[in-house]
C-alpha cells in the first residue's frame, strides 16, 4: 500500500492578520468596492464655466457677457470674486456639460452642479418711442437703464438715457461704462492666458457679434440697425495627471500634459458629458 505523503515539523497556524501596511483580502475587496484601490481614486477638479453671451439689441445697447465661474487656484471668478472651491467628482459617475449659447438673452453653461448665468440682453426700441433697460444676466445688457449683473459671476452694464443707443455691456471683470463693455477675466487653465467674458461695447454702424466660445457680448445697434448676437460659452474641467485620465467623455478636445506637475484637461465648446 502506497504510504500518503507528510510534512516535518509542527503546522502553520492561519489568522486573518497581515503585516504592518499590507491590506488582506478581504479588505481590499472593500477598498476596491468603495474606488479607494490604488489607480480608482479621482481627484478634485478644476472648472471654468462660462455661459453664452447677450446679444446687442436692435436700435439699442449691447448685451452682457455671460457668467463666469472658476475654481482655477490663484485665479479670479467672475464679479471679483476669488476662486471657488474645487469640485470633488465620484469615479464612474456621468457628468453633463451644457455649453449655453449666445445672442438674445444668453444661455446657462452647466458643469454637473455649477451652472454659470447667461449674459442680459441689450436694451432697445421696444415701439411707440420707449426704450428699455437692458436686461439682467450673468453680466447685465446695456439699455435706457443698467442690467444687473449676478454676484460672483458678473457686473452690471451701462445706461444710456434716454435712448439705449450706445450703452455698453456688463463683462465678468468690470462693468460696462459709457460705450466701453465691461473687462472680461484672464485665465491659464488651458497653459495660455486667455481673456473671456467681456461686455459688449456701445453700438456702432456695424455692430460685432462676441467672439465664438468666449462668452462675450454681442454689439448694439445704431439707430435704424441691427444689434449683433454674443458668443456662445464654454467649459473647461482639468486635474493633476498624476490622477488617471477621464473614462470616457462625449463632446470635449482633450489636452494632456504629460510633465511634472501637469494636467488632464478637457475642454467643450459644445454640449457633452465626463465620466471620472
Amino acid at each position: 500500500m502506497r504510504k500518503r505523503g507528510g510534512r516535518i515539523g509542527p503546522l502553520q497556524t492561519i489568522t486573518s492578520s497581515v503585516a504592518s501596511g499590507f491590506w488582506d483580502l478581504t479588505t481590499q475587496q472593500q477598498q476596491r468596492g468603495a474606488l479607494v484601490w490604488a489607480g480608482l481614486t479621482t481627484p478634485d477638479v478644476e472648472y471654468l464655466v462660462v455661459a453664452g453671451g447677450g446679444g446687442g439689441a436692435y436700435n439699442g445697447g449691447s448685451g452682457g457677457a455671460g457668467g463666469y465661474r472658476s475654481s482655477v487656484v490663484g485665479e479670479s471668478s467672475g464679479g471679483g470674486a476669488s476662486a471657488e472651491s474645487k469640485l470633488s467628482v465620484s469615479a464612474g459617475t456621468l457628468y453633463t456639460v451644457t455649453i449655453g449659447a449666445g445672442g438674445g438673452q444668453g444661455s446657462d453653461s452647466v458643469f454637473g452642479s455649477i451652472t454659470s448665468t447667461g449674459g442680459g440682453r441689450g436694451g432697445g426700441d421696444a415701439g411707440g418711442g420707449v426704450f428699455s433697460a437692458g436686461a439682467s444676466g450673468g453680466s447685465g445688457g446695456g439699455g435706457n437703464g443698467a442690467g444687473a449683473g449676478t454676484a460672483n459671476q458678473g457686473y452690471a452694464g451701462s445706461s444710456a438715457p434716454p435712448f439705449a443707443v450706445g450703452a455698453s455691456g456688463g463683462g465678468a471683470g468690470a462693468a460696462g461704462s459709457g460705450g466701453t463693455g465691461g473687462a472680461g477675466v484672464a485665465s491659464s487653465i488651458t497653459g495660455s492666458s486667455v481673456t473671456r467674458a467681456v461686455g459688449g461695447s456701445g453700438s456702432s454702424s456695424s455692430p460685432s457679434a462676441g467672439t465664438t466660445n468666449f462668452g462675450n457680448g454681442g454689439q448694439g445697434g445704431q439707430l435704424n440697425n441691427h444689434g449683433a448676437g454674443g458668443g456662445s460659452g464654454v467649459v473647461i474641467v482639468r486635474w493633476s495627471n498624476s490622477f488617471p485620465a477621464a473614462a470616457s467623455t462625449t463632446g470635449a478636445s482633450v489636452t494632456y500634459n504629460n510633465g511634472a506637475g501637469g494636467y488632464h484637461v478637457y475642454t467643450f465648446n459644445a454640449s457633452g458629458s465626463i465620466t471620472f
